[in-house]
């Protein structure tokens, strides 16, 4: 672009000192949809730049909304996790114990006397009532009398299924 020459400026004396009617008459402001004004920053009004903003914001919300519920989300199933795995270290270590004992024959034994009933060759069995043991029903704790069926399980298991 060619550089317009410059006119040097007057000193400020001549320039009032001019008559009133040479003096240019200033320049109206062009106008806009509400009147005189620029309409504020980037030549918006108050109300677009109150529409701008709340845009803008609402991106922002939007955005950080899904991976915060996203983390609040997995932050509760962490904790949740955390207390089933507590759960099944407290199982697993009674289960533990519980296999010590079994391994254990004199536990066994013992085991195999109470719930069952079973006595050593030679042994006389009694079972003993205690005050308030009426209402209990001896027969069905006691193993049953009936001789063990020459076949194997599984022929035991088809003919249970079959017959009604």
């Amino acid at each position: 672009m060619a550089e317009r020459a410059r006119r040097p400026r007057r000193p400020r004396e001549e320039r009032e000192a001019r008559p009133a009617r040479a003096r240019k008459p200033p320049r109206p402001k062009a106008p806009t949809r509400r009147g005189e004004g620029t309409g504020g920053a980037f030549g918006m009004t108050g109300t677009r730049r109150a529409a701008l903003f709340a845009m803008v914001l609402c991106a922002l919300a939007l955005s950080i909304a899904v991976p915060l519920r996203t983390y609040l989300s997995q932050r509760d199933e962490l904790r949740d996790v955390g207390a089933e795995q507590q759960k099944l270290r407290e199982t697993v270590a009674a289960l533990e114990k519980r296999k010590a004992e079994l391994n254990d024959p004199a536990y066994v034994e013992i085991e195999a006397r109470k719930r069952l009933h079973w006595v050593r060759p030679g042994e006389t069995p009694y079972i003993v009532q205690l005050p308030g043991d009426e209402s209990r029903n001896t027969e069905t704790e006691r193993p049953s009398g009936k001789q063990a069926a020459q076949g194997s399980w599984y022929e035991e298991l088809w003919e249970s299924v079959t017959h009604k």
